[in-house]
């Protein structure tokens, strides 16, 4: 069997223009595509050439509500080089990073988004000195 790969995410957010220009913003992504979904809704998809997440735009009868934690998922783990940056980028966008942690063989932290989500930012490099 060959490997695999998450190719993308696709998340229902209040504001897709928002989520996509903090995720550009934090993690230095692209956008990558933008336009209506089956459904109608706007949806912009956002990342690397490896991967995005496709920010989808929730019902609006649904918009401000949060999830709960762990209501459908968990987190969302991204991987970086430099921890200390992108830390310094989320405190930017008025995001409150949270449970800091060093572990073999890595150091992250988490934060949650507008609409409730959260995320867990790794790195396996060394603390920039």
């Amino acid at each position: 069997m060959g490997s695999a790969i998450i190719e993308h995410i696709n998340l229902n957010v209040s504001d897709p223009e928002r989520a996509a220009a903090t995720a550009a913003a934090l993690f230095g992504w692209a956008e990558r595509w933008r336009g209506l979904a089956a459904n109608g809704r706007l949806t912009i998809h956002v990342g690397s050439a490896q991967g995005y997440i496709a920010f989808h735009a929730r019902p609006t009868d649904d918009v401000g509500t949060r999830f709960e934690k762990g209501v459908p998922f968990n987190h969302v783990g991204v991987q970086v080089d430099d921890l200390d940056a992108v830390e310094a980028r989320v405190v930017a966008q008025g995001l409150t990073p949270f449970a800091h942690g060093d572990y073999a063989p890595g150091r992250r932290f988490y934060f949650f988004d507008p609409d409730g989500i959260e995320y867990e930012i790794v790195s396996y490099s060394p603390p920039q000195a």
